[in-house]
Formats: C-alpha cells, sequence, structure tokens
C-alpha cells in the first residue's frame, strides 16, 4: 500500500515514516500543500495522512480542491486541530477520519487499515437513476440538475 504523508514537522514525519514502513507501506512524504499537490498528480496513492497546518495554507483547501476534482483517495486528517466544530467541519470537507494529535502510532495504523478495507469507489460516488443524482461525498440530491432538500422529514422540492 502506497501512503502520501502530508506533514511538515521533520520528527513527526521521520516517526510516522519508520512505523509505516515496519508495517509494510510504501510512504512518500512532502511538507507542503505543493508537495503534495505536486505528488498527487503524478502518483497513485491508495491514502492520504493529510496535515493541515502547512506552511503554504491550509490542508482542508487541498482537501476540499481534492473532492471537487473527483479524487476519491481516502484521506486521514492527522493534526493539532482537536476541537468539535474542526473535527466536524474537517470530515464536512472530504476526510474520511480525523485524529487529533498528540496520537499513538498503534490507534493511526489501525485506521488507516480500516480506511483501506473500503471497497473501491464507495468513497465519493455519483449514483444516477433516471434524472436523480446522488453525490455521496457532497450528501446531496439533485433531480433534474437542481439540488432537494430534506427538511422536517420531507422532501422540499
Amino acid at each position: 500500500m502506497r501512503v502520501l504523508l502530508v506533514e511538515d514537522s521533520e520528527s513527526i514525519t521521520d516517526y510516522i515514516c519508520i512505523c509505516l514502513k515496519s508495517e509494510g507501506y510504501v510512504v512518500d512524504s512532502v511538507g507542503s500543500l505543493a508537495g503534495a499537490k505536486a505528488a498527487l498528480a503524478i502518483t497513485s496513492f491508495d491514502i492520504v495522512i493529510l496535515d493541515l497546518g502547512l506552511p503554504d495554507g491550509d490542508g482542508l483547501d487541498m482537501l476540499k480542491e481534492m473532492r471537487a476534482q473527483g479524487n476519491t483517495v481516502p484521506v486521514l486528517v492527522l493534526t493539532a486541530r482537536h476541537n468539535l466544530n474542526e473535527r466536524v467541519q474537517g470530515l464536512n470537507s472530504g476526510a474520511d477520519d480525523y485524529m487529533p494529535k498528540p496520537f499513538a502510532v498503534e490507534e493511526l495504523t489501525a485506521r488507516l487499515r480500516a480506511l483501506l478495507r473500503r471497497p473501491d469507489g464507495s468513497l465519493g460516488v455519483v449514483i444516477t437513476a433516471g434524472n436523480v443524482d446522488f453525490n455521496s461525498n457532497a450528501r446531496e440530491v439533485r433531480v433534474n440538475g437542481k439540488i432537494i432538500k430534506y427538511q422536517d422529514a420531507k422532501w422540499v422540492f
């Protein structure tokens, strides 16, 4: 399994790389959004571990961009941002899992294994039946291209 680790702390990068390589993962690491975007453009990864506070921007912006472009590679956010609102925002922005720092490497590897067990194509799919589209990543339903809202236990057209 090939992992892209996006982390600007050298000590954390070294630690995660050693641990993941001992588990049999192939790890490519970058310390910036620019490096992550370049790596994603030229290499196929099975999973991405993404820090949010990077020297050249916010990892959430890259995550949203990835999902908007249809990139469904599983993303585990690993960050110092740990309050409830930040975790919810990360998950709603397209993260498949979210871990605050500090972390236990045993939990990190368990979460990676869980994400990698998911069947291919189950993340971020759009299902179309006639004139109805369901986008699992955006959590929206469209009929004839118009978003349909669910309010007060009923569908609103």
